[in-house]
């Protein structure tokens, strides 16, 4: 579900105008979240890191509204709820896309997680969803503590999802640390947008 932005009457109506029609109008951040307490937690219970950090990723991205924006058919709509698009390693060192809907609660969301993983790692093609808009795209890149990502682009076609990478994550002191690449469409959003989203996703990861 979603409703129409009356873009005539929206604050960012200047914004919007200005960077919708650029050849690429997608800016990237790149900043590192501490994890100690989240890695530690999945330790001792056992569970998923990996659904873990996605979920309160996704979560955070649900709280912070510009996230849920999108581009379709020429408006600017706000979904209700988005969900989360993942790329999942095979064993043969190829990949999978895996799609988890976002769940009110952490457990429900892990243990729907772990069977939708199981059950992907059968399907022998790629699942590519370009009508789902209402989705986070996710990447891991577990190799490496990156600084920076770029991705590879389709141009000539509608696209506004966000792109979300986690990397490896590292010692600091007593603290690990892994970086986040967000890359988003600049006619939807602006540093703040990201800034907050950041702000929420480590405040989460932190509490929780």
């Amino acid at each position: 579900m979603f409703t129409r932005v009356d873009t005539e009457k929206w604050s960012r109506r200047h914004a919007y105008a200005f960077f919708k029609n650029f050849d690429d109008p997608f800016f990237n951040i790149t900043a590192t979240v501490d994890v100690t307490a989240c890695y530690r937690r999945c330790r001792e219970e056992h569970s998923s890191f990996f659904l873990n950090y996605l979920y309160w990723s996704l979560r955070a991205a649900n709280e912070v509204e510009a996230f849920r924006l999108r581009l379709r058919h020429g408006d600017v709509v706000c979904y209700d709820t988005v969900h989360a698009g993942s790329t999942i390693l095979m064993p043969d060192e190829t990949f999978r896309f895996c799609y988890f809907d976002f769940r009110a609660d952490l457990e429900t969301f892990v243990r729907e997680g772990l069977m939708l993983i199981d059950r992907e790692r059968n399907n022998p093609g790629l699942d590519a969803r370009d009508e789902a808009y209402d989705m986070i795209h996710y990447s891991v890149i577990p190799w490496i503590s990156f600084s920076s990502f770029k991705h590879a682009r389709r141009w000539g076609r509608e696209d506004s999802i966000p792109k979300i990478v986690f990397g490896k994550f590292a010692e600091q002191g007593d603290k690990l640390l892994m970086p986040v690449s967000v890359e988003v469409h600049h006619a939807l959003m602006d540093g703040i947008h990201v800034g907050r989203y950041f702000e929420c996703f480590q405040q989460m990861l932190y509490e929780k």
